[in-house]
């Protein structure tokens, strides 16, 4: 019996993590969009920092030189394929769930909802890292990303990558599961994405921000997402401060993992089914 009920589990989890590799490599529209996508975006941001360090180099700006700058935004933009996919296609979004009400059978399902949650969000993930991992490697040929200073960097580097995902899942989470509080906050959501990005180095290394800015971004999590693997592995952040900076990283993730899983019981609460 407990062969059956694992393989069972096994079975269920590799389906739910499916949905969004299949429903992308079914729709091949997507991935032609999403290769445009990427390299239209990759030789503009290749050709934006390569502009701006006209005047300055071999100088550098921020503590960055020009191939670490282009290195980091290359990345950053990489780094997006796996940091969430669109699911306003197939309508798999929390916030659409709430508005059209089938955000009941998250909850009726065999499934807990937290777990369906969390293997979509692995799905979209594994897929995303597959479009990094091309990338980047194309990129290496291509030259217009540095490769790692060392084979230490790049270990540490793509351990804080694991960690940062980690800790983008469960912020990705709590913007979510707001939405059981506000229901109509497609704006606010919005605003919360942007807000995520840009404190997280998405747009722009963080170093190039205000010491004020900086400092208040060390306040929350968003930059331990993006901000802090990047800058390891181009070396703006030397390997003495890799430590530190991954403890950091656990000790967002315990947190944000202690307070939406509360926040999942409390969402749990607010979830009516009426007749049926």
């Amino acid at each position: 019996m407990a062969t059956v009920a694992s393989t069972t589990a096994v079975t269920s989890t590799f389906r739910v993590a499916r949905i969004t590799p299949l429903g992308e490599l079914l729709a091949p529209p997507r991935i032609t969009a999403n290769l445009l996508r990427i390299a239209v975006q990759t030789v503009l941001v290749v050709a934006l920092w390569r502009g701006l360090y006209v005047e300055v180099a071999p100088g550098t700006m921020a503590g960055l030189t020009r191939e670490q700058a282009v290195s980091y935004a290359v990345l950053a933009v990489l780094a997006t394929r796996v940091r969430g996919l669109d699911r306003y296609a197939s309508r798999d979004t929390v916030i659409q769930h709430l508005h059209f009400g089938t955000i009941i059978y998250w909850f009726l399902r065999p499934v807990p909802p937290r777990r369906y949650y969390a293997l979509r969000a692995l799905g979209d993930q594994l897929y995303g890292l597959m479009w990094l991992i091309i990338g980047y490697a194309l990129c290496l040929v291509a030259e217009v990303v540095q490769p790692p200073g060392s084979p230490t960097i790049a270990g540490v580097a793509a351990l804080s990558l694991l960690l940062g995902q980690w800790v983008l899942y469960y912020v990705m989470l709590l913007i979510d599961l707001l939405c059981f509080w506000t229901l109509r906050n497609q704006a606010a959501l919005l605003l919360l994405v942007f807000a995520q990005n840009l404190l997280s180095g998405v747009y722009a290394p963080l170093w190039y921000f205000p010491d004020w800015f900086i400092t208040m971004s060390a306040f929350l999590p968003f930059q331990a997402t993006l901000a802090v693997p990047l800058s390891l592995y181009i070396g703006r952040l030397p390997p003495t401060d890799a430590l530190p900076q991954l403890a950091l990283q656990a000790g967002w993730l315990l947190l944000l993992a202690v307070l939406t899983r509360l926040l999942w019981h409390r969402a749990a609460r607010r979830v009516v089914s009426q007749g049926g």
